[in-house]
């Protein structure tokens, strides 16, 4: 917040005292704004662990930070996740030739930001259930 105030023109000396003031009425915390971040792209937009920690870099939160706000997406949370998004995905693909389908299903889930090995179990595991179901 204050790289952004600094560059629209405010003084150095306003923007420092007025980020103190705002950290110490509890109004700037970037703890609660990575946990509150973390949360949203996860449970809500179905992004996963990578894509949440490269987002909170974007907006200037610390690693350590970002370490602490990702740190209860654990693989095997992130494998559920990819597994019920991948779910999803592919009865989209019913019709798509297997190899492409796990191709395009897997891409979608790394795109999303789920690490590669993850999105290939979980697109994997997605397409044998929609095999089986249209046997």
């Amino acid at each position: 917040m204050g790289d952004r105030l600094l560059r629209i023109g405010f003084a150095e000396p306003m923007v420092t005292e007025e980020l103190s003031r705002l950290e110490r009425v509890g109004l700037l915390d970037d703890d609660q704004f990575a946990q509150a971040f973390a949360r949203e792209m996860t449970v809500y937009r179905g992004q996963g662990r990578w894509s949440v920690k490269a987002g909170l870099a974007r907006k200037g939160i610390d690693r350590d930070t970002i370490d602490a706000a990702t740190a209860d997406l654990t693989p095997e949370l992130e494998e559920a996740r990819a597994d019920a998004l991948a779910a999803g995905r592919a009865r989209r693909l019913a019709r798509v030739e297997p190899r492409a389908a796990f191709q395009r299903l897997s891409g979608f889930l790394m795109r999303r930001g789920f690490d590669g090995d993850i999105a290939r179990r979980a697109a994997s595991r997605a397409l044998a259930v929609q095999l089986e179901e249209a046997e």
